[in-house]
Formats: C-alpha cells, structure tokens, sequence
C-alpha cells in the first residue's frame, strides 16, 4: 500500500514537473514567435519607407532612376553572360560601364546634397538588419537584440523600471549638494563632487567592459541617492554595443533560485545568471538569509570572476549597507570576493526622492 501510494505521487509530481516545463517552454516559445513577427514586420515598413524615399528623389532627378535601372539591367547581362559564354571581354566592359554609372550617380548625389544612406532602410540593430538572426559559419544565431529583449520579458519587466528613461542624458548632477559637510555626510568633499567621480568609474566601466582586467562595481549608500538610475544608465549603454544585460533583486534571484533547486520551478535562471554579459543585482542585503542562499550567492559571484577566463562577464552590485554592514551580514568569502574584485562607489547626500516630491509642490 505505502508503494502504490508512494508510486501515485511520484507520477503525479513527473505530471506537475511536466506540465510546469511544457508551460515555459510554450512560453518561450510564444514570446520569441511574437517578437520575430514583430521584427518582420519592423523591417518591412522600413523597407518601404527606404522605396517611398528613394522614389520621391527619383521624381525630383530623374536621370538618376534611369542610371540605377541601366545598372541593374547591366548587372543582370553580367550575370547571364557569366553563366552562357563567360565572355570575359565583354563581362570587363559591363562591369566598366557599371563603373562609369555608379560615378555618374554620385555626382548626381553630391550635386544635390544628398548622402547615399538616405535611401537604405534605417534598422534598429544594424548587426542583424532586424531579422533576429545573424549568419556565423555555424549557421544561424539569435542577435543579441533578440535575446535582450526575451530577457527583458522572461526576467527584467517583471522586476526594473522604465529602463529606456534611465539614461545619461536624463542625470541630474542638480539634486546633489555642492556643499562639503563633513559632519552630516562623513566625507571631505561634496556630495555633487563625489557623484562626479562615480559617474567617471560608470563610464570607465562601460569603456572597459571587455577588458578582464576591468573590475565589476559596488554601489553603496542610502536609498534615494541613483544607485538603481546608474545601474540603468549603464544597462543601456551597454544594451546599445548589443551587450545582455540581467536585472533582479537579490530577494527575487535567490528565491527563484531556490523554487527551481526544489523543484517548484522549471525556470532554470542560473544558467542565464551565470553567462549573461552583465548582471545587475539590486537590493542586496533586504533579501531573507539562510546558509542555502549564501552558498548561491557565493556561487553567483565567483562563477561570474571565473568566467573571465573565457568570457567577459560583469556583474553591479547595488546595496543600502555600508562596507562594514557588509562585513557583519556575508561570511567572509562572499565578502573578500567583492572587495578585491568591485570598485566601492559610495553614494552619499539628500534623499533625491525627497527632493523631487518638495519640488513638484
């Protein structure tokens, strides 16, 4: 009796498991038919953008529709005579009247102003022209665009903000304090002067990030202060040189760590966490602790160093705990992995939240 109901519930657990992963994988694949038909249809109302301007110049200079029609017809005679006679005397004068066409044509654009890309299709991602794809000897790989953007609905949506709002450009260096207090904020220059310094280890990070030798980042300071706008800003930066880029609190990460190691979820993230381009994990320090998730976090960390032997792989960590808070809350190896391996950036002055809320009253 104890095995018939032994044997029932472990087939109704292979069900369960079964169905928990018949439900990702239907899921993948339903995000990444939708974002194909997306790209489809992206790169098609740039192609018939690139035709309707290519044909309103032809009706302002026509001579330059009838050289790009001799062209083509030149070409295909080109063609045609390789694969019959394969003249190759007359193949030489195509291809130098072809010559002769395309100078023609140039002038004909110099004269008017007019740069020869004004009439390509102006694609998203120039890597892959909006197909998705990118052709290797290998065959066919998903772009980095694509990925990034089933990471974005697999994990990141679900957890980060606006992130094409959290850029550079839209930092304000005005919600900093000019003014040096060392006894309010412990530090001898001003705040404004210290966000100064981080925004360069931001962009000396972003310059460097295929460099081994460049470190990861500590963000460390109270809430309030852009430890999550910078991690953003520099997200997109990188989003941009078509990096992957994996957003998740540290409490999300390591409880769905945990759901997939116990069975409870099919969502293996830790092969993601462990090769993505960049991780960002926010929020450490406010996730629940117990030795099975330091050990995970121990792991995250020192498989995302090791990796550099064979791929670039950068990981921010963001936190509200000071350096010493740090010490008292993580064993000592997850900490001396951070400190020799992060730059420390320690955000400090006014709550910039706060600052807004006074101001928009």
């Amino acid at each position: 009796m104890y095995r018939n109901n032994f044997n029932c519930i472990l087939f109704m657990l292979r069900i369960s498991i079964y169905n928990l992963f018949s439900e990702v994988i239907l899921f993948l694949e339903n995000n990444l038919k939708t974002l194909l038909q997306q790209y489809d249809e992206k790169r098609n109302a740039e192609i018939v953008e690139a035709n309707k301007r290519k044909l309103d110049f032809y009706k302002k200079v026509p001579e330059l529709e009838k050289i790009d029609q001799n062209i083509s017809s030149l070409s295909i005679s080109s063609i045609k005579t390789l694969l019959t006679t394969n003249d190759k005397s007359k193949i030489e004068a195509i291809n130098k009247r072809i010559k002769e066409l395309k100078n023609e044509k140039q002038k004909i654009l110099a004269e008017n102003k007019c740069d020869p890309k004004y009439f390509e299709p102006k694609y998203e991602c120039k890597k892959c022209m909006d197909t998705g794809f990118i052709k290797t000897s290998n065959g066919n790989i998903l772009c980095s665009c694509i990925k990034q953007k089933l990471y974005n609905l697999a994990y990141n949506e679900a957890n980060i903000y606006d992130l094409k709002s959290q850029d550079f450009d839209n930092f304000k260096l005005d919600y900093y304090s000019d003014e040096v207090d060392k006894s309010k904020y412990h530090f001898d220059i001003s705040p404004r002067e210290n966000i100064k310094s981080i925004l360069s280890s931001c962009q000396n990070f972003i310059k460097n990030f295929d460099n081994p030798s460049q470190n990861n980042l500590l963000f460390s300071g109270n809430t309030g202060l852009g430890k999550t706008f910078l991690s953003s800003c520099i997200a997109n930066e990188l989003i941009k040189d078509g990096k992957n880029v994996l957003y998740q609190t540290a409490p999300i990460m390591l409880d769905k760590i945990l759901d997939y190691k116990f069975g409870k979820s099919p969502d293996n993230i830790l092969k993601s966490i462990y090769s993505v381009d960049l991780l960002i994990i926010d929020d450490l320090g406010s996730e629940t602790k117990n030795n099975i998730k330091l050990t995970e976090l121990f792991n995250i960390i020192n498989t995302r160093l090791l990796n550099q032997n064979n791929k670039i792989t950068k990981t921010i960590i963001s936190t509200n705990l000071s350096l010493q808070e740090l010490y008292n809350t993580y064993e000592e190896r997850i900490v001396s992995r951070i400190i020799g391996n992060y730059d420390a950036c320690y955000f400090f002055g006014d709550d910039i939240r706060i600052k807004k809320k006074f101001a928009l009253q």
